[in-house]
């Protein structure tokens, strides 16, 4: 078979090479090629740059399209262009890698062609890779949480941003929830910048304790959950102008604050935000001229770590930290606390699957033959979960039966589709400790 002609992408005076350029990158919905995709973010490309110029950024690569499965590859290739910059950071696990920073279209280009959809950038810049420039505030809707919850904790975000000095800026995730970052000065470390997420998170569940959770596990959460721990060392998020994975190639778009209250995230998608983009213009253009102080963030951390809340708990991955309370979820907990115990919630996993659609039609078997069972379910007993290895993602179902009786709970089942790509590497590492 004669392979494809390559495409030559010509910018400022840099010459990009577009392997595949008609690859079919979008196809469910939208029908988009490799090469469209790049033409996307080049008609982007000045506010693309704007959230990842001068920082390191992790490779999540769609290798085969919005479709297929993506794996992350935090490792710079050894085949990049020698004009492309490197930086290496240190990770909580010890290891190193040295890391692709982009500064201009073509660096954008060039990892647009590797099948990067997405676009992953660390919260520092590349001289100064130990403290962060920006605190992150990801609101995180809960299965059945309407948009217009999203909406209004955000304008609450605002409100208590004005009140400590900060300005947020906001954008659609590009799915089903918005993301306000807010440029900080570069003098804490990231432990700090998410010790005033956790103060943040907390502060606003206290203002809207009906409509937003600070709980890490999910059986604790309910309305949209403020995400603290994409501030810790090594989590990276979509930034501005991204493309997700979705059917419809919706964008992470960023807005004026005047546009959260009507704003529809459908709206935004390839098609339609490079022409918003030429209209308009970058509503976050002037974000690196308001770079504030965490100041009273961290006197608020303060007040709560006097008041008995300590830390909260981290990623899986990290290592055990000072104060943290037992990083275990309350419905496995095996011992109970010596304050007040918590009640073990009745969890069954009933689907893992790196395709997140085939874990989803797994539910849907699953209540088919449980139908008496999940009719009493509320919206947030059914728990999806977007899993995340060291270069895997994939999705966990689980479900919460604490509304149904005891003896209509069906048992743990084998999943269905039962597909964890890290499995193999757990049974591997658990052989390796009893060894």
């Amino acid at each position: 078979m004669k392979e494809e002609a390559a495409e030559i992408v010509s910018i400022a005076g840099r010459e990009v090479r577009v392997t595949h350029p008609d690859k079919p990158y979008f196809s469910s919905g939208i029908k988009l090629s490799k090469l469209e995709l790049v033409r996307y973010y080049l008609s982007v490309a000045e506010g693309a740059l704007a959230g990842i110029r001068d920082r390191p950024v992790v490779l999540k690569r769609f290798v085969n399209g919005a479709e297929g499965e993506a794996f992350y590859q935090k490792r710079a290739p050894s085949d990049r262009p020698q004009w492309l910059r490197t930086v290496t950071l240190s990770f909580p696990s010890g290891r190193t890698a040295e890391e692709v920073v982009v500064d201009d279209a073509a660096g954008l280009v060039w990892i647009a062609n590797l099948g990067c959809i997405e676009l992953h950038p660390h919260p520092v810049r590349s001289g100064d890779l130990d403290h962060p420039d920006e605190l992150r505030i990801d609101l995180d809707p809960g299965p059945g949480v309407p948009w217009t919850d999203v909406r209004k904790v955000a304008v609450e975000v605002k409100a208590l941003l004005d009140e400590v000095g900060l300005r947020g800026w906001p954008k659609t995730s590009g799915s089903r929830g918005i993301h306000i970052n807010v440029r900080i000065q570069p003098r804490w470390t990231f432990q700090e910048v998410r010790r005033a997420a956790i103060a943040v998170s907390r502060e606003i569940e206290r203002r809207a304790p009906s409509l937003a959770s600070s709980k890490w596990w999910k059986e604790e959460r309910h309305g949209v959950f403020l995400d603290y721990n994409q501030n810790a060392k090594d989590r990276t998020t979509c930034s501005a102008y991204s493309v997700r994975p979705l059917p419809d190639a919706r964008v992470s778009t960023p807005l004026r604050w005047e546009e959260v209250a009507d704003c529809d995230p459908a709206d935004f998608t390839v098609l339609t935000v490079p022409r918003r983009f030429a209209e308009i213009g970058d509503p976050n253009a002037e974000m690196d001229a308001a770079a504030g102080s965490l100041e009273r963030l961290l006197e608020m951390a303060d007040r709560d770590e006097a008041a008995g809340l300590g830390d909260a708990p981290w990623p899986p991955h990290f290592r055990k930290m000072e104060g943290e309370a037992p990083r275990v979820a309350p419905s496995r907990a095996k011992a109970a606390a010596k304050k007040a115990p918590r009640a073990k919630m009745p969890l069954i996993v009933v689907a893992n699957s790196p395709d997140k659609n085939a874990a989803l039609a797994g539910l849907e078997r699953w209540k088919a033959r449980h139908a008496e069972a999940a009719g009493l379910l509320a919206v947030d007993d059914v728990l999806v979960d977007s899993m995340r290895g060291r270069s895997s993602t994939w999705t966990r179902i689980r479900v919460n039966l604490r509304h149904v009786p005891e003896d209509l709970r069906p048992p743990q089942e084998t999943p269905d589709p039962d597909d964890d790509p890290t499995r193999e590497w757990r049974l591997k590492w658990a052989s390796k400790k009893k060894a």
